[in-house]
């Protein structure tokens, strides 16, 4: 046990995690995806925003719930984990149902999407611009029409920071799984610092 350990440990930080972080970029790319290329009334649209915001918001809960349940914050890190995932296939679906390409990760233009790990919404929109720039190597009759083209490498970007979502959230759910099998939760950290103070007393008492 560590000494003099906290009642209530150090908490929250969530904002530093690489698991909200892109979470929360990929809460802002969706928002302005759907808006532009999903039907405002449908339920997908909403679906999709609130997949994305489930992700961002639980994420943070859990890490903010930490501090008295550990439980709790396994449980809300695997909601976070299973929106992101609900997302990836509504993405994937998109694709799919438009008849528009599923990117391999060897993919020339999502290699340059990797390379410049975009941090902000502004970062991804200048990427876009940037890709759509380049002539798409087909006759141009058979070229794809901007917006088109767009959703393309939106949709495809957005399904990478969303294969790197998952994966960090699926190790932080197995170190939080580790910790709370070692550490045990609130009940457990309560009963070895009441047994520190009672031993730290004159004779034990």
């Amino acid at each position: 046990m560590p000494e003099n350990e906290s009642l209530i440990p150090k908490h929250g930080g969530y904002r530093k995690l690489k698991s909200f972080q892109v979470a929360q970029l990929v809460y802002d790319i969706t928002v302005r995806f759907c808006d532009r290329y999903i039907e405002k009334r449908s339920r997908t649209h909403d679906q999709m925003v609130q997949a994305a915001r489930s992700g961002v918001q639980n994420i943070a809960e859990g890490s903010q719930a930490s501090g008295t349940s550990k439980k709790t914050e396994l449980k809300l890190t695997n909601v976070a984990r299973a929106s992101l995932e609900e997302l990836r296939l509504d993405y994937e679906d998109y694709l799919r149902q438009h008849g528009l390409p599923l990117w391999q990760p060897d993919n020339p233009a999502l290699m340059r999407f990797k390379a410049k790990r975009c941090a902000t919404l502004e970062e991804v929109r200048l990427w876009v611009a940037q890709e759509e720039q380049k002539k798409p190597s087909v006759p141009v009759g058979a070229r794809p029409s901007r917006s088109v083209f767009s959703a393309t490498l939106v949709a495809n970007a957005t399904l990478s920071l969303l294969n790197l979502s998952c994966h960090l959230l699926d190790r932080q759910l197995a170190a939080q799984a580790k910790d709370f099998e070692t550490e045990g939760g609130f009940t457990e950290r309560l009963y070895r610092v009441r047994a520190e103070k009672r031993a730290s007393r004159p004779g034990g008492q």
